[in-house]
């Protein structure tokens, strides 16, 4: 009364009656301070106890109460996780789900599990893969803006390498990214991926590209989701890696993980940010399931797979899935060279799909049974040429000759004309020197 005060906190209640041994004075004087509290229209925080067996210590404070609050310390897996959980609240609707929460240099960081929902919108941009081929693959423009894209693939086939491209083609258009590294430092990352052709370095300098690399067990997931969100908040990108997305399950179970990313996947749609996970699936297993089962959750999915032929593995990629876009469906040769990543067209055969020196082979047989034919389709065209030269030549001769022996002919015709008509002329002579009738016909 002498501040005036609006707010009032207790911390903690029960050393404000810790002197009173009497549990039915306690009560009785917890209801006496609750009811003067709000007699004075003070706004009241208390902080208390957990009782044994007992929402508090003794088991009243919940009932006087306007809104209780109930904080939850866990320890899963050698990693702590903070939980919050809105109990009761007079006269307002509130959510009744465990929120995870985090405590650090920020202060109260809380992301409410039903705080999303499915009414973001949806862009119908396409950004560039940084790959030209596979971005004709899709349709010929590249990924939806805001989309999420999921990589999947065994060891070793090329997953991080595919979103090292993608990231460089975000920094040249002049995007942001943050990229989430589990399993190498940024340092390493760089130096690997300078090996294929793909330089990044310049564009962390720039302020670009930012690396944020933890191991995944340091922490509980809920502080990996919250972690993940603030540095969202600050850095503003527009594309987030996850590399890869199986290290969550290190530190949590799978129905565990699939909710975390299932939440992570709506708030970067709210915000239309592009993201991309890398998946690791297992040797030997169906590749098309992942260790998650969030399928459900991705718009274009990549599978990655080995193809072992002639005794050499090489790379194949296709496109599982892309929501929203014609795809194709055909398998590429998928080849890491000094720059950058290049997609091959496979050779299908009787003999199934050929890559590699196996594929290079097959070409070389082809290219040298295509050259066989193209000879001897040469070889009969001169042979054509030829004979068609010697009849064009042989009816040369013969138009020759007719014309020759036509002259000849119609040179004899005249003269048989010529003997006709004196033969006629002769006759008519006779026949006047006889005095002959001119009707009757070779007169004598």
């Amino acid at each position: 009364e002498s501040i005036r005060a609006k707010r009032v906190v207790l911390d903690t209640i029960e050393s404000l009656f810790s002197a009173l041994p009497d549990a039915t004075v306690v009560r009785t004087e917890l209801r006496r301070l609750f009811g003067w509290l709000k007699k004075k229209g003070v706004t009241a925080v208390v902080t208390g106890e957990r009782g044994n067996g007992t929402l508090t210590r003794q088991g009243l404070e919940e009932y006087v109460s306007d809104c209780v609050i109930l904080l939850d310390h866990r320890v899963n897996d050698q990693s702590s996780i903070r939980r919050l959980r809105i109990v009761k609240y007079r006269g307002s609707t509130h959510g009744t789900n465990e929120y995870p929460f985090l405590i650090d240099e920020d202060g109260f960081s809380i992301l409410p599990v039903t705080s999303l929902g499915l009414n973001h919108l949806s862009s119908k941009e396409r950004i560039s893969s940084g790959i030209p081929r596979l971005d004709t693959m899709l349709s010929g423009k590249g990924y939806f803006r805001g989309s999420t894209v999921l990589v999947s693939g065994t060891a070793g086939t090329g997953k991080t390498s595919l979103a090292a491209q993608f990231v460089e083609s975000a920094c040249k258009r002049g995007e942001r990214v943050l990229y989430f590294a589990f399993e190498e430092s940024p340092s390493q990352f760089m130096r690997n991926m300078a090996s294929i052709g793909i330089l990044l370095e310049s564009w962390v300098k720039k302020g670009l590209l930012h690396f944020h690399a933890t191991r995944p067990t340091l922490h509980g997931l809920e502080h990996h989701l919250t972690t993940t969100i603030k540095l969202i908040h600050t850095i503003k990108p527009h594309i987030v890696i996850l590399d890869p997305i199986d290290a969550f399950v290190m530190g949590g179970n799978q129905t565990e993980v699939k909710i975390m990313l299932l939440r992570l996947v709506d708030y970067l749609k709210t915000r239309n940010i592009t993201a991309f996970f890398a998946s690791l699936t297992n040797t030997g297993g169906n590749q098309e399931l992942t260790d998650m089962s969030i399928s459900s959750l991705i718009d274009t999915w990549l599978l990655l797979r080995d193809i072992e032929i002639g005794g050499e593995r090489n790379r194949g990629l296709y496109i599982l899935k892309s929501r929203g876009m014609a795809h194709s469906n055909q398998i590429r040769e998928f080849k890491l060279t000094d720059n950058g990543i290049e997609l091959l067209d496979v050779y299908v055969g009787p003999e199934g799909v050929l890559t590699g020196s196996a594929r290079l082979a097959q070409e070389a047989k082809n290219d040298e049974e295509q050259l066989l034919r193209q000879q001897e389709i040469e070889r009969k065209q001169f042979g054509l040429e030829l004979k068609r030269a010697a009849t064009d030549a042989h009816i040369v001769v013969l138009q020759s000759d007719f014309k020759a022996e036509e002259s000849e002919t119609l040179k004899i015709i005249e003269m048989e004309k010529a003997k006709t008509e004196r033969f006629a002329q002769v006759n008519r002579k006779m026949a006047k020197s006889r005095k002959a009738d001119t009707t009757t016909k070779n007169a004598v």
